[in-house]
């Protein structure tokens, strides 16, 4: 017989057995009813989706599923009352609505031709295909205009959002340039006019009134590359928004809100496609319309003005100023209103620009902006040479000795002769190329020269070596520039413009080498073919 203690280790192992035992079968169970849950999560029939339109009576609503409308019911979980056109609904098997989800964030983008007065909008699907939808709820109370991008569903037949495209956003300055009038040289006459032009009015538009004065519809900065014009307008964006910031009363950051300036370059807005340049044309100047008021002037300035708005008739391949051309006109003083916008325009090339633009009514204001003479490019150079750069010696005397050497008109600083077909000649020195953008890259020059200096010696400050060593290496560097290409861009330069070129002789310094001449005539032969 076994013994007590052999009967009680056999139970305690057969109750360890049972325990696992157990313990399996719980494991199987939760196995099982996991499956079981599977299985009938599988088997649920499928769920659909569909577009909520309008409510109807009771608590029924009409949806569009799968392209074809409905009136469904709908489950105590949908609050009726928040409902908008545009939502979607989840439909159970029965199709009845029982969950509001996220509305999708894709579909097709088209351009609004008129908004209508009901809560539709006419929209343009297709150059042929015209459609009028309804407006979503997130659009109800939305202000939209002709020619905005929105986000459409077009089964529904619903407008789902507004779309800010880049085209015409990035026009807008979101930041105003830090360039004030102080900080340009040597075109005291040019701010003067343009600020006449375009705050004076702003500003004083009582006296206006009362001396029966219309502020001016344009102005056209024309002149050589490199001489200002650009800083100008960004000078004029910069005061713009400060003074419009000044009559309002609030910040500046609150009047860069309503940004004052649209920045248009014109190759940006050509575009291959018949019709879209003259759109682009129509959105820059409906936003300008939108944001003028009469304490907030806009100004729309079109940089390389000649691009867009040459005169018609002169086109190559295709004439496509025959359209872009009369869309301006339209827009400047056509029946909308302009008020309160100017327009400011930008050209190298103002013999190019088709006249009736240029003529009074349009731009009406022309400002020209020529090379820098002596005193202006002392001004130039003072500017950048100014009392926070280290210098070797007194300021004044560098900024003399750099204008005499410029500005120098003895026969070893001429430059080109043009041969003229009438026999006559005009001999140009440097000082007649220089431009405001020659005189800055002057001073980096001095500057960098006097930081390798300093690296070397340890001597700080800019020298007048450094200034005059920069000067013969920036007309040194022009030399080659002579060029029979544009015989009728030499004459301009010389004053004697639309008078035929014969021939372009660059003339070398006595320095520069043996001082042979290098003619070329007006159709690019040249009479020695040795260069320097």
């Amino acid at each position: 017989m076994k013994t007590y203690a052999e009967m009680s280790s056999e139970l305690e192992q057969l109750a360890t057995r049972n325990d696992r035992l157990t313990a399996a079968l719980r494991a199987a169970r939760g196995q099982i009813l996991e499956l079981k849950a599977d299985l009938e999560r599988i088997g649920d029939p499928p769920n659909s989706y569909a577009t909520f339109l309008r409510r109807t009576d009771g608590t029924t609503v009409d949806v569009l599923h799968n392209g074809r409308r409905l009136r469904v019911a709908t489950s105590s979980e949908v609050d009726l009352e928040a409902l908008r056109p545009g939502m979607e609904l989840r439909l159970n098997e029965s199709l009845a609505a029982v969950e509001t989800i996220t509305p999708g964030d894709a579909g097709n983008v088209v351009a609004v031709v008129e908004p209508l007065a009901d809560s539709r909008v006419l929209v343009a699907v297709a150059p042929d295909d015209t459609r009028v939808l309804r407006r979503s709820g997130e659009l109800e109370d939305e202000l939209l205009h002709p020619g905005d991008s929105v986000l459409v569903d077009l089964k529904a037949q619903l407008v789902l959002e507004r779309i800010d495209r880049a085209e015409i956003t990035d026009l807008v300055l979101e930041q105003v340039p830090d360039v004030a009038f102080e900080s340009i040289g040597g075109l005291s006459g040019q701010i003067e006019t343009i600020r006449d032009a375009v705050e004076l009015p702003f500003l004083q538009q009582d006296l206006y009134r009362t001396y029966g004065l219309r502020p001016p519809k344009g102005v056209l900065l024309y002149g050589p590359p490199g001489c200002g014009k650009t800083m100008i307008a960004k000078a004029v964006a910069h005061e713009l928004v400060l003074r419009s910031a000044e009559v309002r009363g609030v910040s500046v950051a609150e009047a860069l809100e309503n940004s004052a300036f649209l920045n248009v370059k014109g190759p940006e807005l050509l575009n291959k496609y018949v019709g879209e340049t003259e759109r682009s044309i129509r959105l820059v100047f409906e936003r300008a319309r939108e944001k003028a008021s009469a304490h907030h002037p806009v100004v729309i300035f079109f940089d390389e003005m000649e691009a867009l708005f040459r005169t018609r008739g002169t086109g190559l391949s295709s004439d496509v100023e025959t359209t872009i051309v009369p869309q301006l006109l339209a827009e400047i003083d056509g029946v909308e209103g302009l008020d309160n916008v100017i327009v400011i325009g930008a050209s190298n090339r103002e013999d190019m620009i088709d006249p009736a633009i240029l003529r009074p009514g349009r731009l009406d204001v022309k400002i020209r902006v020529q090379r820098p003479d002596a005193a202006a490019g002392r001004e130039i150079l003072g500017l950048y040479l100014d009392e926070d750069v280290p210098l070797r010696g007194d300021r004044e005397a560098l900024l003399d000795a750099a204008v005499a050497r410029i500005y120098d008109d003895s026969p070893a600083s001429a430059f080109v002769r043009i041969d003229y077909s009438d026999g006559g000649e005009a001999v140009l020195h440097f000082r007649d190329v220089v431009s405001g953008a020659t005189l800055r890259n002057i001073v980096d020059r001095a500057k960098k020269n006097a930081v390798k200096d300093q690296l070397t010696t340890g001597i700080a400050g800019v020298s007048e070596e450094h200034l005059l060593d920069a000067v013969a290496d920036e007309f040194s560097e022009n030399e080659d520039m002579p060029s029979a290409a544009h015989p009728e861009e030499w004459a301009r330069i010389s004053g004697h413009r639309g008078a035929r070129v014969e021939a372009i002789v660059p003339l070398r310094r006595p320095d520069a080498g043996t001082g042979q001449d290098d003619a070329r005539n007006a159709d690019g032969t040249t009479g020695q073919e040795e260069r320097r």
